[in-house]
């Protein structure tokens, strides 16, 4: 007999994990709570796991404090190239898209991917879809802010090679801003997981990280919860994050297998990161082995989004 407790709403966020200095802290905090504050009015009135995390990463998507969709970092040729996923735990359908410039949210384009036959779409096909879909077209420098090309050239100026561990543990000059996610829980008990970024700063064109490769940036099953990454992004994808923490939770609470996921990431490839981790009871947990992690969520038993403060 199963005596876990019947499942609650819950919504957890992240808006990356790095050293963020702290003239940015209170920007990455406070664009955290507006996105749970989103996300949450949809849950509340009983709508739907997918549409909450949708909405949610669609307002993080939009503020250009995060590295995901306005504000998404440059690559070394002078572009964004952003990718993101959705997925549903019902039926573990996956809908994402990468190298995409030409849409605003790729969260949105991600949600179509969704309902179609296939599971990632990148760069010009990607496009194609979304035109299908009835997604409106915008000018890839819409999407541009001064932060990102002051960033770039920097770069070019003085180029160097940065481990990309340290990168996340120290405030270098082509620093990562923060990948956004998003995990949540509905009132039918239903699971989903997202996310979305414009990737490593001065990147190769045509890189792609974690975040839109289902069991690295991203993992929700109904059965067991959902998780959703942010961090080096070749190290996650190497160690499997996400599904890695929720393979986890058939033994362990929620916040002890986001720490089992990121202790075993750090100790097998000393990599970076952090994790967001909902179990299908509707707890909560979280995990990062970098100096900060905006990171925040919210369920019926709270009067407000909680929002963590102190760097760790």
């Amino acid at each position: 007999m199963d005596k876990r407790r019947p499942p609650r709403p819950a919504l957890v966020v992240h808006g990356g994990a790095w050293a963020i200095p702290d003239t940015e802290w209170k920007a990455h905090r406070d664009g955290v709570r507006q996105a749970i504050e989103v996300g949450w009015a949809i849950l509340r009135d009983n709508g739907s796991a997918l549409d909450a995390v949708q909405a949610t990463i669609a307002h993080l998507e939009d503020d250009p404090t995060f590295d995901a969709g306005l504000g998404s970092v440059l690559n070394r040729e002078g572009r964004i190239e952003m990718d993101a996923a959705l997925m549903d735990g019902r039926d573990l359908d996956v809908g994402a898209v990468a190298c995409v410039n030409r849409v605003k949210n790729p969260i949105r384009l991600a949600r179509e991917g969704l309902k179609s036959e296939h599971v990632l779409l990148v760069g010009d096909g990607a496009h194609r879809f979304a035109w299908e879909r009835g997604l409106e077209p915008v000018d890839p420098s819409s999407l541009v802010v001064e932060r990102e090309r002051l960033r770039l050239a920097a770069h070019q100026e003085a180029p160097r090679s940065v481990d990309p561990r340290e990168a996340f543990g120290h405030p270098p000059l082509d620093r990562p801003n923060g990948t956004v996610g998003a995990v949540a829980i509905d009132r039918g008990g239903n699971i989903a997981a997202g996310g979305s970024t414009g990737g490593t700063p001065a990147k190769r064109a045509g890189r792609v990280g974690d975040t839109p490769i289902p069991g690295a940036g991203l993992w929700a099953d109904n059965r067991a919860g959902a998780a959703a990454c942010t961090g080096w992004g070749e190290g996650i994808l190497r160690v499997g994050l996400a599904r890695t923490a929720v393979s986890h939770l058939r033994d362990a609470a929620a916040q002890d297998s986001a720490w089992l996921a990121i202790r075993e990431m750090d100790s097998r490839i000393q990599g970076r990161a952090g994790v967001i981790v909902l179990s299908r009871d509707g707890s909560i947990g979280y995990a990062f082995n970098t100096p900060r992690m905006a990171v925040g969520y919210m369920d019926e038993e709270m009067a407000a989004p909680q929002v963590n403060g102190d760097p760790r």
